[in-house]
């Protein structure tokens, strides 16, 4: 039927509990909203992806607006693959004008900013998704296999053209471990963009199964003894010139100093940050060894259960090129977690790293589950916690975090999740599975 000036547009923003909330407007009223956004209110980032809204000390009160950044329009209009999106993403203000504390794109933006402004650096990323495909036919043992990419049928090629046409950089596609399980991962972008399209690709991949008379689900486990969904972040350090300063081939493993105090503030701070970019119950029955997920705080060499990760350098074994690709994953987050809070936690670990000039931490090449914890402890690694309420518990009790984030976010984030763990109380862990299945 073609587009018309009446369809509506939805001007949404990041919330806590890993969704896109807003309202929609007309086309024709959407250039009006660039500078007046669309009302909010405080309370609506207690909403639970489960139904209950967590206890508000806001309640009725207060009023913000959501301001649309264009540079985060998609407009898609795909009908024969079922496929009609029109959304932008944005920031949740103070009626000033100013950033609201409990919105993550927000709180990403701030840290990126210190980063720049305390040392010069700016950061790159990209973020790796996993999500479950339900429109194909599941049959154990075709991890990775032409067989199991073939069974999916048209989805994966006309995905890619979706996000292509969405104005993401396309990378790979691989039928993955688990059946019915994908991968999908696009190019790197400064910060704010690559959390941007990691938000923005979630949507699409659930559009298109949509479009497919399917579903995708990015819920962290759902199976407690199958393969979890995880989200990779690749992230690369660079200067104000826009060069890399990951590597220097006079380090151990090439790990350049001023990268390894980011990556040593990371992995310092990572139980203190841990709920908000695992934020899910069932997060940590995927957080556990040997499901090549991440168990420990350590610095791994091209390690797959390393919190962070020291990636391959593939291609030419020129010092520029290899200056140019070496770069670090971070593996201890999942699709529960809202990417802009994500990346943010990870700038403000790092930059605690950098303003106490840590030293790189010991890079690890062991199995750390059959260790003892003393010879743990001896690497400098520590367990991560084994439970969201551990998890939270340690970030209330971080001074770190509540300077890093504030104690609005600290303190909300505690009251929205602490309520999701009491909405799963009495629940199997199969059901709890379930229950997030549906809600991502």
């Amino acid at each position: 039927m073609g587009v018309s000036d009446t369809d509506l547009v939805m001007v949404c923003a990041g919330d806590l509990a890993g969704q896109l909330r807003g309202k929609a407007v007309p086309r024709r009223n959407l250039e009006a909203r660039r500078d007046t956004g669309i009302g909010w209110t405080p309370t609506n980032v207690f909403i639970t992806s489960f139904g209950p809204i967590a206890p508000s000390p806001w309640g009725a009160l207060g009023d913000l607006l959501i301001r649309p950044d264009f540079a985060a329009l998609v407009d898609l209009d795909l009908a024969d693959w079922g496929v009609r999106e029109s959304f932008v993403l944005g920031d949740i203000l103070e009626l000033d004008g100013t950033h609201w504390s409990c919105c993550p794109r927000g709180q990403l933006k701030a840290a990126a900013a210190r980063l720049e402004e305390r040392h010069g650096l700016t950061i790159q990323a990209a973020f790796e998704h996993e999500f479950h495909y339900s429109g194909a036919e599941a049959q154990p043992g075709l991890g990775y296999a032409l067989r199991a990419l073939r069974r999916m049928g048209d989805f994966p090629d006309r995905l890619m053209a979706v996000l292509d046409r969405a104005g993401l950089t396309l990378d790979t596609f691989m039928p993955e471990y688990g059946p019915g399980q994908c991968e999908v991962t696009v190019g790197h972008q400064p910060a704010l963009r690559a959390a941007d399209e990691a938000s923005i690709l979630r949507e699409l991949v659930r559009a298109t199964a949509r479009g497919l008379g399917a579903r995708a689900s990015f819920a962290p486990i759902l199976d407690p003894d199958g393969v979890g969904n995880g989200v990779h972040v690749h992230f690369s350090l660079l200067d104000s010139n826009g060069e890399p300063v990951n590597h220097d081939g006079a380090q151990p493993f090439g790990v350049s100093r001023t990268a390894g105090a980011f990556l040593a503030g990371v992995l310092r701070h990572l139980p203190d940050f841990l709920a908000l970019t695992a934020p899910a119950v069932v997060s940590y029955l995927r957080l556990t060894p040997n499901r090549w997920s991440a168990a420990y705080t350590n610095l791994g060499n091209q390690d797959r259960e390393a919190a962070l990760r020291i990636c391959p350098v593939f291609g030419p074994r020129e010092d520029s090129h290899v200056a140019r690709a070496f770069h670090f994953e971070f593996r201890a987050a999942d699709a529960a977690a809202t990417p802009h809070l994500v990346l943010a936690a990870l700038i403000n670990a790092g930059i605690a790293g950098l303003d106490a000039d840590l030293p790189t931490p010991t890079v690890t090449e062991a199995d750390l589950s059959t260790l003892d914890p003393a010879q743990v402890a001896d690497l400098g690694c520590q367990r991560l916690p084994q439970s969201l309420a551990e998890a939270l518990d340690r970030l209330a009790a971080s001074d770190w975090a509540r300077a890093a984030f504030g104690e609005t976010l600290v303190d909300t984030f505690l009251r929205h999740k602490r309520t999701e763990i009491e909405v799963m109380e009495g629940l199997s862990e199969a059901e709890m599975c379930g229950v997030y299945g549906r809600g991502y």
